[in-house]
């Protein structure tokens, strides 16, 4: 009885391990994951407008980018080396693209201005994503 207990303990133990996924496949869900709530993210500024637009609602957009963006940096060191460079560079170029929007906001001061000044900046930061991060494979 004893001896059937060891082999159905060391079974279960190998099927623990070898079923599981690797750190690889663990980054690539997280990337995947970050990425699909990226463009979550910039499709709901992109259906702001005048009547619906908050500044906490943008705020809270830009944070969760923030969020995804942390995310996807921390799961890169688990990638492999030719998906981390990928998905470094497209980090890196829609993270520039990003900081250079944030600081272009604010500059105006009437309401339609800043209305314009945030459509142009949305549909930058959906362009950015379009040529970096929609492009890094999740399939």
């Amino acid at each position: 009885m004893r001896r059937l207990v060891i082999v159905l303990l060391a079974g279960a133990l190998v099927l623990a391990v070898g079923c599981g996924q690797s750190s690889d496949d663990k980054a690539k869900k997280q990337v995947c994951d970050a990425r699909s709530d990226l463009q979550q993210q910039v499709n709901g500024l992109q259906s702001l407008n005048l009547s619906n637009v908050t500044v906490s609602g943008v705020k809270n957009n830009l944070n969760a980018i923030k969020n995804d963006l942390k995310q996807i940096k921390d799961a890169q060191g688990e990638l492999n080396s030719q998906r981390k460079a990928e998905v470094k560079q497209a980090t890196q170029q829609f993270e520039s693209q990003v900081k250079s929007i944030v600081q272009t906001l604010g500059s105006t001061t009437s309401l339609s201005a800043a209305a314009t000044e945030l459509g142009s900046a949305v549909n930058e930061l959906a362009s950015s994503f379009k040529q970096s991060l929609a492009k890094v494979d999740c399939s």
